[in-house]
C-alpha cells in the first residue's frame, strides 16, 4: 500500500539535502581559487613566497584560499616590486557559513573554517605598474669615450 506520506518524505529529503549542500562553503565554493597578477608593462616574471613561479605576465595561478604570502614581480629595466597576499571572509564564503548555522551545520561550519573555504584571496587580481630604473647619471667623461686636449704652445 503506497502512503500519500511517502512522496512527500521523498519531497522533503530531497529538499533538505539541497539545503545542506547550499550551506557548505567547502562544497559549494572549494578550498582553491584562481589568482591572478596583471603588470603593465605586461612580461614581468613573478615569484610568491609559497612557490609559485611564472616566467611572464599575466598569469593565474589555482592556489589554496587560505593562502598568505609575498610577491615579487621583476622585469629588466623596471624596478622590482615585492608586496603582501593575503585573505579575508568573502561574502559568498560568509553566505556558505550563514547557510551553515541556520541548517544546523555545526560540523559543516568548523570544516569551512578549518579548509578556508570561507575566504578568498586579497588582491585579486594584484594590478602592479611597473616603474623603469633611473638610468644612471651621464658622465662627460664616460669610460671608454675619446677625449680631446687642446695644447697650447710653450712661450
Amino acid at each position: 500500500m503506497h502512503s500519500v506520506l511517502a512522496p512527500a518524505a521523498r519531497f522533503s529529503a530531497c529538499v533538505l539535502a539541497g539545503l545542506l549542500v547550499t550551506g557548505c562553503a567547502t562544497v559549494t565554493r572549494g578550498t582553491n581559487q584562481a589568482w591572478t597578477v596583471e603588470t603593465t608593462p605586461g612580461g614581468a616574471a613573478i615569484t610568491t613566497t609559497n612557490g609559485f613561479q611564472c616566467e611572464a605576465t599575466p598569469c593565474t595561478f589555482r592556489m589554496p584560499r587560505r593562502s598568505e604570502f609575498d610577491v615579487t614581480i621583476t622585469k629588466p629595466g623596471y624596478r622590482t616590486v615585492t608586496t603582501h597576499v593575503t585573505n579575508q571572509v568573502s561574502g559568498a564564503g560568509a553566505a556558505g557559513m550563514a547557510g551553515n548555522v541556520i541548517v544546523g551545520g555545526v560540523i559543516g561550519g568548523v570544516v569551512d573554517v578549518a579548509s578556508g573555504a570561507m575566504l578568498e584571496i586579497r588582491p585579486n587580481p594584484l594590478q602592479v605598474t611597473l616603474e623603469p630604473v633611473e638610468p644612471e647619471a651621464v658622465t662627460a667623461e664616460a669610460p671608454g669615450a675619446a677625449t680631446s686636449a687642446v695644447q697650447t704652445p710653450a712661450p
